[in-house]
């Protein structure tokens, strides 16, 4: 590690400066990050800290492949040791990344080929999101599960017809029950 305290503060490449946090609901956030020297393929993830603190967790990469920002969603779990201090971090505050991570994405030579469904719930919808916004001539369908409508985080930055909400405990989704529930009822061609 390498700091240097002078006006400007100079860190290795695994830390960042909180770029922004943005808040979709009491629970649930984005933490931006300069994307400077940070190349990752969609679905991968990272492992991230913050300074001085010793545990780490692991976070599916939020954004696009082409974003000006790196970004990881996150949903603070009460009475947690970790998202309660992320979500306590302010624009400027250093985290610590290791990554990218993981193999988890699309098979390039199916990419254009075939049709993506793509399952998820909660804060899982991450992955999904950065495939999608890394690739947005593909073909594909979200599928997401959530308890309340408040859940489907930026929902109206995917294509209605690509995206379905299936709300457990609300009415207001696209669908009223869980992703299960909704996969028995539904002819996928």
């Amino acid at each position: 590690m390498t700091f240097q305290f002078d006006k400007k503060l100079t860190v290795d490449k695994n830390f960042y400066r909180v770029k922004e946090i943005k808040y979709l609901t009491a629970e649930a956030f984005i933490i931006s990050l300069p994307k400077s020297h940070f190349d990752f393929k969609a679905g991968q993830h990272i492992s991230l800290s913050i300074k001085g603190d010793y545990q780490s967790r692991e976070y599916s990469i939020y954004s696009g492949e082409n974003d000006d920002s790196f970004q990881v969603l996150v949903k603070e779990v009460e009475g947690g040791y970790f998202s309660p201090k992320l979500k306590n971090l302010k624009e400027g505050d250093i985290v610590e990344i290791h990554g990218p991570l993981g193999r988890f994405g699309l098979e390039e030579k199916k990419k254009n080929t075939h049709k993506h469904i793509f399952i998820a719930s909660g804060t899982g919808i991450a992955p999904f999101h950065s495939i999608v916004k890394s690739n947005p001539n593909l073909n594909h369908h979200i599928i997401h599960g959530v308890r309340y409508q408040i859940e489907g985080y930026e929902r109206k930055s995917y294509n209605p017809e690509n995206y379905t909400l299936c709300t457990s405990r609300h009415e207001n989704g696209n669908f009223k029950g869980r992703v299960t529930d909704y996969l028995k009822k539904t002819d996928f061609e």
